[in-house]
């Protein structure tokens, strides 16, 4: 089976990106794995308050993970797998995709204006390094392209 990995944060890009890739998978009988990212937070002298701020960016994105799930239900009838890991996102995509033969496709979301994210910039810089393609989702692309060319 075809899985779709999306990086899912706040973003339009990330909403494009998920949009993209469940209509893919429906398309050719695949699913859609989520990764939500909460970036490490820095050092605090105070080791009980730094683990109250990143429990509670934890809980953000899993509540943003978990509602970009229900889309997919909606719309593919399955909920989807969701992960959700603390550290740097690149070394965590990398280590996902070696730990999960079963992707075919990375599935980032360009913005509308202006340069690349971090995560588009570096992943298409390391592309042909990596186990599967990567589908980037231009920001302007408009929902009836979405759908032909999905």
């Amino acid at each position: 089976m075809r899985v779709y990995l999306v990086i899912i944060d706040e973003s339009e890009e990330a909403h494009g990106a998920l949009r993209f890739a469940a209509r893919r998978a429906a398309d050719t009988g695949g699913a859609v794995h989520l990764l939500a990212i909460v970036p490490k937070q820095a050092f605090s002298a105070f080791g009980a308050v730094q683990a109250t701020i990143e429990q509670e960016a934890r809980d953000r994105a899993e509540a943003l993970a978990n509602s970009a799930a229900g889309e997919l239900v909606s719309e593919m009838g399955k909920m989807p797998p969701i992960t959700v890991c603390v550290g740097d996102g690149k070394a965590l995509i990398d280590e996902y995709l070696k730990e999960h033969p079963e992707v075919a496709a990375l599935v980032l979301g360009a913005a509308k204006e202006g340069g690349p994210g971090p995560l588009v910039t570096h992943f298409s810089a390391v592309a042909g390094t990596l186990p599967c393609p990567v589908f980037l989702i231009p920001g302007s692309l408009a929902e009836e392209d979405m759908v032909r060319l999905s």
